[in-house]
């Protein structure tokens, strides 16, 4: 059925991205992607599908080039906002549908793509060079200022180049290195009679199966996964603590980089907020904080000021989502569940909602708050530190 073709995929659910009708042409699928283009003009074969050049179409696919139209597109969208508030309403409303559509009518073929990490990195780029031309030649901001903004600048782009190393890939030697220690921590007499009181409580199970009771092999990868690990269909591998896929950074959300993404979205919105009060303060210094943005008086009797007043609003929005993004992964945190987890409760009905549904509590993990966060800060990589944790082996 066609409609069976559309459905949003599930967490884990065994469906290769060909079967999605990703490419009508049928050579820039992405889990072929370059490679059988290149093997198909090389060896002088015609396209599956009568694609002409599929090489071309291949580069032309990955190099995103239809991100420059959106690119070219925003600032003078910006610009044509200025020009009347009215204006500014109408177009600071419907840019968010106007991305969206623009982003399904020409990367939806796509699993992973740059759009929105493009997208978000020119608009900061933008933000801070009218900042920097506009704002700062008023005399309004001292050079301190000046400072915080691109300290916070530049530790948002540095935390975010240490987010996109690696969210903790599941490989197939980490089910064998967890073997290993744990074959060696049954020879101790201490750990051997706790695992054997746990065995005896539920029934005669064998030490080595008690020590693999957590893990599962994936019905994709074919490989052996610890607790909590995931299945992204995006990246196409499995994730240690496997959080969500995250188009911002598109990359996953996993144990390897979880703290360093919410680090990023932390120093971000501190550094958007500090940047929106400067730029109230210095075109509004006669109104109150909170009501500058409403209401600002003449604001537009010049285009400078009604452009930096526009981006202001526009920084808002793009803050008001991520913050609401950082809530939620803070509630998440606090209660020991990944959205992963948290998808999975609701899907199966396991979980129950809490604070408004911002957050799903599963009861599966979660040792209280204080616990839950010290469990958060201090996780180490499975891959480097295996975990020998009797609670986590059976």
């Amino acid at each position: 059925m066609k409609w069976e073709k559309l459905k949003p995929p599930e967490p884990d659910d065994p469906m290769c991205c060909c079967e999605c009708d990703i490419d009508p042409c049928g050579c820039c699928c992405d889990c072929e992607d370059l490679d059988e283009a290149f093997n198909r003009w090389l060896k002088d074969k015609p396209p599956k599908s009568g694609c002409q050049s599929p090489v071309l179409g291949a580069i032309i696919n990955n190099l995103e080039i239809s991100m420059i139209p959106v690119l070219v597109l925003l600032p003078v969208l910006l610009r044509v906002a200025a020009l009347h508030y009215l204006l500014g309403v109408t177009i600071l409303t419907a840019l968010p549908c106007l991305v969206l559509w623009y982003y399904y009518a020409t990367h939806r073929k796509k699993k992973r793509t740059l759009f929105f990490l493009t997208l978000s990195l020119y608009s900061l780029a933008y933000m801070y060079y009218l900042f920097i031309t506009e704002i700062l030649p008023r005399g309004d901001v001292s050079q301190l200022q000046v400072c915080t903004v691109t300290a916070g600048m530049i530790l948002t782009v540095v935390s975010l180049i240490h987010t996109k190393r690696g969210p903790g890939f599941v490989t197939t030697t980490l089910h064998e290195t967890h073997s290993e220690s744990q074959e060696n921590n049954k020879d101790s007499p201490q750990h051997d009679g706790s695992i054997q009181s746990k065995v005896s409580s539920s029934g005669p199970v064998t030490v080595k199966e008690a020590l693999r009771a957590k893990w599962s092999r994936c019905p994709l990868c074919k490989i052996m996964r610890p607790p909590r690990a995931g299945h992204c269909r995006t990246c196409g591998s499995c994730v240690q603590r496997l959080d969500h896929h995250c188009i911002w950074i598109n990359s996953c959300v996993g144990q390897g980089n979880h703290r360093s993404f919410l680090l990023t979205l932390s120093v971000f919105l501190l550094t958007s907020l500090y940047g929106i009060t400067l730029v109230l303060c210095s075109l509004c210094p006669r109104q109150y904080l909170m009501t500058a943005l409403f209401y600002c008086p003449g604001v537009y009797s010049q285009s400078s000021t009604a452009l930096c007043f526009t981006c202001a609003w526009y920084s808002s929005i793009v803050t008001g989502g991520l913050l609401h993004l950082l809530v939620v992964q803070v509630l998440n945190i606090s209660f020991n569940v990944t959205e992963r987890e948290a998808q999975l409760a609701l899907r199966n009905k396991t979980g129950q909602s809490r604070l408004c549904g911002l957050a799903i509590d599963t009861g599966e993990f979660s040792r209280g708050f204080y616990q839950n966060w010290i469990e958060f800060l201090t996780m180490a990589d499975a891959s480097v530190s295996p975990c020998s944790s009797v609670t986590d082996l059976v």
